[in-house]
């Protein structure tokens, strides 16, 4: 069982959502960051990491909304690590270039989708608890993911 103190780690992603200025972006720069990491791993195991994180994060979001006394606080970023990591999912099917043009383009489409809210994000969000706090990401993540695959394709 994960200890209090270890959620907050987690929800804050390693410490991102301290970042003075756009909190939610450091914490997809983590996401980037973890991305080669968990590349190597092959498309299940990169799958599996990113549903094993994403199950942590519901927990770790909850605990942190409770610790912080506000729903979706801006330190939490773990939803946005998550949903960097999911629009990045394209790229850890094998023969797909995963340059920087792909990477860029999934960073910058997961910000975008994930500040507009797209309707079915605003709907996740309203689920309130750990569980709004991360699908309303996740979706911005599924919305991006295509580009980040389109991007790929023109690499060949």
């Amino acid at each position: 069982m994960a200890t209090p103190r270890l959620l907050l780690f987690v929800a804050t992603g390693a410490g991102a959502g301290f970042s003075p200025v756009a909190p939610g972006t450091a914490g997809a720069a983590v996401g980037v960051v973890l991305f080669p990491l968990l590349v190597g791993l092959g498309p299940w195991l990169y799958a599996l990491a990113v549903v094993a994180l994403l199950s942590l994060g519901v927990r770790a979001a909850d605990a942190a909304e409770r610790v912080y006394g506000r729903k979706d606080d801006g330190r939490i970023v773990i939803d946005e690590v998550v949903g960097q990591l999911l629009a990045l999912a394209p790229l850890s099917a094998p023969g797909l270039a995963a340059g920087w043009l792909p990477v860029v383009t999934g960073f910058v489409a997961f910000r975008v989708f994930d500040v507009w809210k797209p309707p079915l994000a605003r709907r996740a969000e309203r689920l309130g608890g750990g569980a709004g706090v991360m699908l309303d990401d996740v979706v911005a993540g599924a919305c991006a993911a295509p580009l980040v695959l389109g991007a790929a394709w023109l690499l060949g």
